[in-house]
């Protein structure tokens, strides 16, 4: 009777750190507990499980559920508990089943049974889908900031290098001239993309879970749409059912990452091939380079060369939580634990390399000399050079195979055709005048592509003014977008 009586107490010890206990007459297997605890992970977002709870209290109060005695001391404890850990006075550990045991036992710790009122109405369910949309919510804004700030690099670069010569490529061939701002500008659309992919995410998943119990709603009175403005949410979930097993929000945001890796890991592989000796477009910085242990001639592109390896990585969190969800039936079930792990070291990996990124061309020189040269001797002008004797009569085709012939002959001669002499132009087709030399001139080339979004300066100008405007208004500032009556709230309370 001792021993059985003993066993029941260190059951309602267990159950004050994981929550729940009473119908159940054995203690946890460690092992089974280890493997199904998740607070080394889920404490990322302690301070957005304490927001959930505060509001939670406030709109229990309202609807008359708590005195507003309770209310005042169970915000005072979880004011308290914030700061903290904040303070480093309050330690999350691992004797806690997730965050939200740990808040809920250490606001017992401190006001005594009042603190178990906290979850009335509430299910750890609709609590952690809560705590996982706003901390996803707070991640899609901060990962925009990062990009704006990207973009803002890149327009500088394009403003600064619309006379910059260089070969425009395809298959990794030389083929016409463009500019270092036109090239530039292909990763400004790429990168401006993304933040209009994190904008619709916002607005799609910018819904409040919380209410939503278990998958069937409560039966206490709570007033939904009041916590979900108070947490600037557009308002609250529609279905239960689907409020706590939702996970699209975060497929949708694994998969812009994966997105805007792709696009860093494009632009990667090119500075990769631009720092090569063969090329040497471009010098990287030596912050952002490192050498070799055994060449001490080396200076490797490793910044690069991570961000390119890293994408996998994002790619592999957008791969798990597909094939996590994909054979899931509503509604909560605890395979979508799996989501945070990943995820946040995908959303990690992402503001880690965009800021990486952004340092490495900020301080990146471009060998402009190096740039025209390659663009000279590629042949890049050879379009426009059968443009020429098309404008002098020859059909294209013919105008085709006459350039045609004459790469050849530079190629066997190591020569560009600019660098021709008149003679040994016309021998290959009389045709051709003086005035050849201005119309394949680099300069002239870019120049005569007036049409938008050509590299031609009138239009690069006009697409720079509107990149400009553009970065002057920011999404995050439209109708106020949290709208959220919190603050103003809490001050009212104090």
């Amino acid at each position: 009777m001792i021993s059985s009586n003993l066993d029941l107490i260190k059951m309602e010890v267990m159950s004050m750190a994981q929550l729940w206990g009473g119908r159940f007459t054995k203690e946890t297997d460690q092992l089974v507990y280890n493997f199904n605890a998740s607070v080394s992970f889920d404490q990322k977002f302690f301070r957005q499980d304490i927001e959930g709870s505060i509001v939670h209290t406030i709109m229990l109060a309202k609807q008359g559920i708590l005195t507003k005695e309770e209310k005042d001391e169970i915000l005072k404890g979880l004011t308290g508990i914030r700061q903290d850990v904040e303070d480093g006075k309050l330690t999350i550990t691992e004797e806690y089943e997730d965050i939200h045991s740990f808040v809920e036992a250490n606001l017992i710790g401190r006001i005594g049974d009042v603190g178990k009122k906290l979850h009335t109405g509430r299910s750890r369910n609709d609590q952690v889908a809560l705590d996982m949309r706003l901390y996803t919510r707070l991640e899609v804004l901060n990962t925009d900031t990062l990009l704006k700030e990207l973009l803002q690099t890149l327009l500088g670069i394009m403003e600064e290098h619309t006379q910059t010569y260089m070969p425009g490529f395809t298959h990794l061939q030389k083929a016409q001239p463009v500019t270092l701002a036109h090239h530039v500008g292909a990763y400004f659309e790429m990168f401006k993309r993304d933040r209009s992919r994190l904008k619709d995410i916002f607005y799609r998943m910018n819904y409040c879970p919380l209410g939503a119990g278990a998958l069937a709603g409560t039966t206490y009175p709570l007033d939904r749409a009041y916590t979900a403005s108070l947490l600037g949410f557009e308002g609250p979930t529609l279905n239960s059912m689907d409020s706590v097993s939702d996970r699209d929000y975060l497929i949708e945001f694994l998969s812009a990452l994966s997105t805007i890796m792709m696009h860093l890991s494009r632009f990667c592989e090119e500075i990769i091939i631009w720092n090569s000796n063969e090329y040497r477009f471009v010098e990287i910085d030596d912050a952002y380079s490192t050498g070799s242990s055994i060449m001490p001639q080396k200076k490797n592109p490793d910044i690069a060369e991570l961000v390119r390896g890293k994408t996998g990585r994002v790619y592999g969190a957008l791969i798990s939580i597909l094939t996590t969800m994909k054979g899931i039936p509503l509604a909560y079930n605890k395979d979508m634990q799996e989501d945070k792990e990943l995820t946040f070291d995908a959303i990690d990996t992402v503001k880690g390399c965009l800021a990486l990124f952004e340092g490495m061309i900020r301080t990146m020189k471009f060998n402009k000399d190096v740039m025209e040269k390659s663009a000279a001797m590629g042949f890049t002008n050879a379009t426009d050079a059968a443009d020429y004797l098309v404008g002098k009569g020859v059909p294209f085709r013919d105008a085709h195979g006459i350039i045609g012939r004459l790469v050849l002959f530079c190629i066997e001669k190591n020569s560009s055709i600019d660098e021709l002499s008149i003679e040994e132009l016309k021998d290959i087709s009389p045709v051709f005048e003086e005035d050849v030399y201005q119309a394949i001139s680099l300069k002239t080339c870019v120049e005569k592509r007036l049409t938008i979004g050509a590299p031609g300066p009138e239009a690069m100008r006009e697409v720079i003014r509107m990149h400009r405007e553009y970065l002057t208004k920011d999404w995050q500032d439209e109708d106020d977008m949290f709208g959220g009556m919190l603050g103003e709230t809490m001050d009212k309370e104090r």
